[in-house]
């Protein structure tokens, strides 16, 4: 029974796996559907986010059935909670692929990206779709250094955002209102997107040491005047 309920809990780790990798290529795919005005590729997407819903709802009933059966204690009872968590963090990064396929498909045949932004937004799409394949590779090592890093590597993430908003702010912004709209909920659907990877590789920290990754960053930090 004990080697059935192990590997039960293998089972909802390669679930999430799945998830992460169905999210990071949906971000992709959605990203090339939107600056090539790709309808089919648009629809696709859209169409393909039901299967991670899925997943996540089957991944939910086997945890919960699970905590029923099993009342798992220390550190298994971490490990359905926070498989729990990440599979949310991972469905709500599937809508938000969704929602930039739903632009591409709501502007076609045109594009909502305007060619000078065109560069910026696939960088987005790339770093969203990297960021994504290094939280799956850290559910599966339950690598705790490399969770850490995704942080750092959010950053970019971050200053490719602000770089859309300086743009939007320019004076020789001359778009109109409809594109700085739809620019604006792109900037946010990926610098969520990369928040969400960053959630999962924090709660794979959590995980594996019990503590939560900012106060493991905390203790490592250097003291002043040390």
């Amino acid at each position: 029974m004990r080697d059935a309920y192990h590997e039960e809990l293998d089972s909802i780790g390669e679930s999430l796996v799945e998830m992460a990798r169905l999210v990071g290529s949906a971000i992709g795919r959605a990203t090339t559907a939107m600056l090539d005005a790709d309808l089919k590729l648009a629809e696709s997407v859209i169409a393909a986010d039901q299967k991670v819903d899925d997943l996540q709802h089957d991944l939910e009933a086997r945890a919960i059935a699970l905590l029923a059966r099993q009342q798992p204690v220390a550190t298994d009872l971490r490990i359905v909670v926070t498989s729990l968590r990440m599979s949310a963090d991972l469905e709500r990064s599937g809508d938000l692929a969704q929602h930039v396929a739903k632009l591409a498909r709501l502007r076609f045949p045109e594009t909502a990206v305007p060619r000078d932004l065109h560069a910026t937004i696939l960088e987005m799409g790339q770093l969203a779709q990297r960021l994504m394949a290094k939280a799956a590779e850290v559910i599966i090592t339950k690598d705790v250094d490399l969770a850490l890093q995704l942080e750092q590597d959010d950053d970019e993430m971050d200053l490719l955002h602000r770089t859309l908003f300086q743009h939007l702010m320019d004076d020789r912004w001359k778009h109109g209102i409809e594109t700085a709209v739809d620019v604006t909920l792109l900037g946010r659907y990926y610098e969520r997107f990369a928040d969400h990877a960053v959630s999962v590789a924090k709660r794979v920290v959590y995980l594996v040491t019990g503590e939560h990754a900012d106060e493991l960053q905390a203790a490592d930090a250097p003291v002043e005047g040390a």
